[in-house]
């Protein structure tokens, strides 16, 4: 199956996400991964930070990215500076069809929710749809918006954090994090109604794993169009105190009353205003 429409591609993704586990965990569920290695052979451990497990997360996939590509006929590009949006984008070479996808991880919280995700800002190039700033094509030019996500546990009673072995010592040190699970979804099918953390300009994730890995978000059933219109109009506290403003909605209960006000009257005025707009169109014209 092409990946020449969102739904087909959404499937080939999600295919390709359940193949992942293999490539980055041993047969144990260990991750791979022990540390780094200079030159005179002595092993590094890795912090169990998490923005470095994501990096290293990230390379370690890179090969994979690459062979599903070429499976699909699509060209990959990574994007030219860090922080750019977005982690990989995929053009299907038969259509131009691009779809972008984002590698997002987080630890298990609990056996049921992960710590944390955060899905990419909402404002910049998510507002301005046809700009290049921060992004490696317009955002609006991709057909498709993915997440591969990437949850994991971490080790308990990690010891061996920022100690160094010899070569040999290999099989003694421990790895940081085990138990990979990968999912794929639709960026806007796992968002949530709040930003990341605190009073961040990043879309925040549905924490639930079983929400993550099918897709259940409260914009799931409402459709993308929705989630655009939220995330595109949303303020923070500082954005609504800069502006000057109250904040328009926090949640979907007042977003719906927000675009529901006025509504009953626009309704029942509505040949009236189809008259009004038919009167107004010639005078936009001549203001150009």
């Amino acid at each position: 199956m092409a990946p020449s429409q969102p739904n087909s591609a959404r499937t080939i993704v999600q295919a390709e996400a359940a193949t992942l586990a293999g490539a980055v965990a041993t047969d144990d569920g260990d991750w791979i991964i022990k540390g780094f290695i200079d030159v005179y052979r002595r092993i590094y451990t890795i912090s169990v930070d998490t923005k470095i497990v994501s990096k290293v997360l990230e390379i370690l996939l890179l090969p994979s990215f690459a062979e599903f590509a070429a499976r699909n006929e699509m060209k990959l590009e990574s994007p030219p500076q860090q922080n750019f949006y977005p982690d990989l984008s995929f053009t299907h070479l038969p259509t131009g069809r691009r779809f972008a996808v984002d590698i997002k991880s987080s630890y298990r919280a609990t056996a049921n929710t992960i710590n944390g995700m955060t899905l990419g800002a909402f404002t910049g190039y998510f507002r301005q749809r046809e700009s290049n700033k921060n992004t490696l094509y317009p955002y609006g030019s991709y057909d498709g918006h993915f997440v591969l996500g990437v949850i994991y546990s971490k080790c308990e009673n990690f010891e061996g954090e920022l100690r160094q072995f010899e070569l040999d010592e290999l099989p003694q040190i421990q790895s940081v994090v085990r138990d990979f699970s990968f999912f794929a979804q639709p960026k806007y099918r796992i968002a949530t109604t709040r930003p990341g953390s605190g009073n961040t300009k990043n879309i925040g994730s549905v924490a639930n794993i079983e929400d993550l890995t099918n897709g259940k978000g409260p914009f799931a059933s409402l459709g993308e169009e929705v989630y655009d219109d939220y995330w595109m109009f949303y303020l923070t506290a500082d954005m609504a105190r800069e502006a000057g403003i109250a904040r328009p909605y926090t949640n979907l209960k007042s977003y719906l009353e927000y675009k529901s006000r006025g509504m009953e009257v626009l309704q029942a005025h509505a040949e009236e205003i189809a008259h009004l707009a038919e009167d107004e169109a010639p005078l936009a014209e001549e203001s150009e």
